[in-house]
């Protein structure tokens, strides 16, 4: 036992650790093979052998240890669209792996990512009156749902993929962003031109009419196409609705 140690002891000074190391491991070895009852070339093998396991590790030096990986900083992404189509987006862009965080005082939805371990979300949208959205928020939580942000009469929800999918509902790798942030859609377009129209015959009623009959009819049509939009708004809603009964 004697003379395995000796070797050993002779390999390991040879590559640089100071006699306080190598002692401190020849005692800790010793005591091993002592309580054991086994020979050391049994538990160990040959003692150069061993010895270059022992310091494989401090022959290297700490700078070579390889470092930690550092998951890359999740992506941030502001973007918008109208109301007939947003829930579309939404999903759309859920399914690539966005998260949204809120909804900002310009409308945009504020989201994330992150690139190492992108997962998929889904979302829905509710129309709420004034002190409705603590119930509404209370009514879809059994099922998963989280608020995501307000705007207006809308509240949105979230709820991530893979609660109902499992392991499906996890991206292998995140797709690229999408190159804008503004999405308005074809009705939306359609809404404003016949919009604008409106607001333009109005306008050449005031140049027919003058004086207060004009102001009035102005008033009028104003509140005649915001009347005309929130209900274009509420009736996609319930559509929305019965499409998902």
């Amino acid at each position: 036992m004697t003379s395995y140690f000796d070797t050993l002891a002779e390999r390991l000074r040879e590559s640089g650790l100071s006699d306080e190391q190598i002692a401190s491991t020849i005692d800790d070895l010793a005591t091993y093979v002592t309580e054991s009852g086994a020979a050391p070339e049994e538990e160990f093998g040959p003692a150069a052998d061993f010895a270059e396991q022992l310091t494989a590790g401090h022959a290297q030096g700490a700078d070579s240890a390889p470092s930690p990986e550092i998951d890359p900083a999740p992506e941030t992404w502001r973007w918008t669209a109208d109301a007939f189509h947003e829930r579309k987006r939404l999903n759309e862009f859920g399914d690539q792996g966005w998260e949204v965080e809120r909804v900002d005082a310009l409308g945009h939805f504020v989201s994330h990512r992150d690139p190492a371990r992108p997962q998929r979300w889904e979302y829905r949208r509710e129309t709420v009156v004034v002190g409705g959205r603590a119930k509404t928020a209370d009514r879809l939580a059994p099922d998963g749902w989280e608020p995501c942000g307000t705007w207006v009469v809308f509240e949105y929800f979230k709820r991530p993929k893979s609660a109902s999918l499992g392991p499906a509902g996890e991206l292998d790798e995140a797709p690229d962003g999408p190159g804008r942030r503004i999405f308005w859609s074809k009705r939306f377009y359609v809404f404003f031109a016949g919009y604008a129209a409106f607001l333009g015959a109005i306008a050449l009623g005031r140049l027919a009419l003058g004086g207060d009959a004009l102001k009035n009819w102005f008033l009028i049509g104003l509140l005649a196409g915001g009347v005309m939009a929130a209900a274009w708004v509420v009736i996609g809603q319930r559509r929305a609705r019965r499409r998902e009964l």
